[in-house]
């Protein structure tokens, strides 16, 4: 009619396929390494005490790595949808169980993650800019129990201003978060390289290849494992056949850590090119890759280092003492600027790929409403900012270190209370909380296989059901040794699952559902 005029919804923004199979390969290694494997094989050896073992411990790391890949890359190309994982659970058992690892992935998964790998960038920048310290305080310690305070130091301004920046970033499309992630992931494996290169060709140390490879199965200088528990005793790798798979069990915490996030393709799903063909794919491609990767570094620790100088090395940092052994005095600095770039550039592929879980599962209605939407340049934007703030609170909390023996705190020599990350815990819940939703996806694939046996499988899991079974029983058996004996660490992991069982029939409720 004369007078009106039509008004014309505008269309919704929806993703932009700018993925290509060589952006997913860097997206699956660039979010895998951080600084984890430049420092954890201190702990690692201190836990199983020969050089040996702690090749097995990453190599078994690597086969559950790259087995658990395979698994997923049926699922991927089953169902290449926005959220990966979050939509496996979902398909696989019901909405509950997806809602529940999304729940747990924006509570400690994905954000502690991100936070860990914040604070040691900073970190790490303290080598070459000494202001920025753990101890430089803008807000002093405030205890807040006999484990843990609050404070703000130059060292936690530093991370909370990279998890800033780079949610920033990523905010302002795919384009620039792909090119970012594409080049630090090139430059960090690279880095990666030259350092099995100097290891293996021109650092070696003859006295420590044959102190390492002469009794490379006796386990020495090893740390008890002291169980939370009062009725288990505690045990150390050379305590016998139980004792050394205990200590294999809970050193794998930290080669798992290092080897983590390699699922995170999956939540791009929606922006990947050709899903079905390239998620697949970029999974077996890029944790081959990162798994001969971080066991040729350990090679070179072995050639550069003897065993106690791995297991001594100063704040954990193996990488650095190696390298110090062939540029003396550069070490540190060369070092902590190839970590900077590592940290950096895994962040922001963890940073990228988290939000589009939370934006799964709002359109689901089983998160806040606004992280269901795109921006005019067709990212998640609210996902990634409330991602961003949760997450800059994860950096904030500190341990109150205290002596083992007396459990009185640690002080200074000026007298004042000791504090340190909380990296190690940090590890410990996330690492427990990513093997029970492993392990249930994994298992997931059995369920649709029977569920839904028609739908079309452009890829299936090799080995199965043999290699995917296996998967179940060893990350199973693993999870069950840090119940028993890191239990102060894992089960706020399996409580924050736990909570979020309420947290979905409240929603449900909300919003009608049954």
């Amino acid at each position: 009619m004369p007078g009106t005029e039509t008004i014309i919804a505008r269309p919704e923004p929806t993703f932009v396929r700018g993925l290509g199979l060589l952006d997913s390969t860097m997206i699956v290694a660039g979010s895998m390494i951080g600084s984890g494997i430049f420092i954890v094989s201190a702990d690692i050896m201190r836990q199983v005490g020969s050089p040996g073992w702690l090749l097995l411990v990453w190599l078994v790391t690597g086969a559950l790595t790259v087995s658990a890949a395979l698994s997923y890359g049926e699922l991927a190309a089953m169902m290449p949808h926005a959220g990966g994982q979050y939509v496996y659970l979902r398909e696989a058992y019901s909405p509950l169980w997806g809602f529940l690892y999304g729940w747990t992935l924006f509570l400690i998964i994905q954000t502690g993650t991100i936070a860990a790998v914040a604070v040691a960038f900073a970190r790490y920048l303290g080598v070459v800019a000494p202001g920025i310290s753990p101890t430089a305080w803008i807000i002093p310690p405030i205890n807040l129990t006999s484990k843990y305070a609050v404070s703000f130091s130059t060292q936690q301004l530093v991370a909370v201003l990279l998890i800033v920046l780079l949610t920033w970033i990523n905010t302002r499309g795919l384009k620039l978060g792909k090119w970012i992630q594409n080049i630090f992931t090139s430059t960090k494996t690279l880095s990666l390289i030259a350092l099995i290169l100097i290891g293996l060709f021109f650092g070696r140390n003859a006295e420590a290849i044959k102190a390492n490879f002469t009794d490379f199965w006796t386990p020495r200088g090893v740390s008890p494992i002291k169980p939370n528990l009062p009725f288990i005793s505690p045990v150390t790798a050379a305590s016998g056949a139980f004792g050394l798979f205990i200590a294999f069990c809970v050193a794998q915490v930290g080669s798992l850590f290092s080897s983590d996030a390699w699922n995170n393709i999956t939540f791009t799903a929606g922006e990947v090119k050709e899903p079905r063909r390239n998620i697949p794919l970029s999974l077996a491609g890029g944790t081959a890759l990162v798994t001969t990767l971080y066991v040729l570094a350990n090679v070179a620790y072995l050639c550069m280092l003897p065993l106690d100088k791995i297991q001594s090395a100063p704040d954990d940092r193996v990488a650095t003492a190696a390298i110090e052994t062939v540029f003396k005095g550069a070490g540190p600095v060369i070092m902590a600027v190839a970590i900077m770039i590592s940290t950096f550039g895994c962040n922001n592929g963890l940073i990228l790929a988290g939000a589009r879980v939370y934006y799964a599962m709002a359109r689901d209605g089983l998160f806040f409403r606004a992280t269901g939407k795109l921006n005019e340049r067709r990212v998640p934007a609210m996902g990634l900012v409330l991602q961003c703030i949760w997450t800059c609170l994860l950096v904030l909390p500190r341990t109150r270190l205290r002596d083992p023996l007396t459990g009185v705190p640690r002080l200074d020599s000026g007298g004042h209370e000791l504090y340190g990350n909380l990296y190690s815990d940090l590890l410990d819940y996330v690492v427990f909380a990513v093997l029970i939703f492993s392990v249930l996806t994994i298992f997931g694939l059995f369920v649709l296989r029977r569920k839904q046996p028609d739908v079309a499988r452009p890829y299936r899991a090799f080995g199965y059901p043999i290699i995917p079974a296996l998967y179940i029983v060893a990350a199973s058996a693993i999870m069950l040794v840090l119940l028993l004996y890191k239990t102060d660490t894992t089960w706020p992991g399996l409580l924050i699952v736990a909570l979020g069982v309420p947290v979905y029939f409240l929603w449900s409720r909300r919003l009608g559902r049954s």
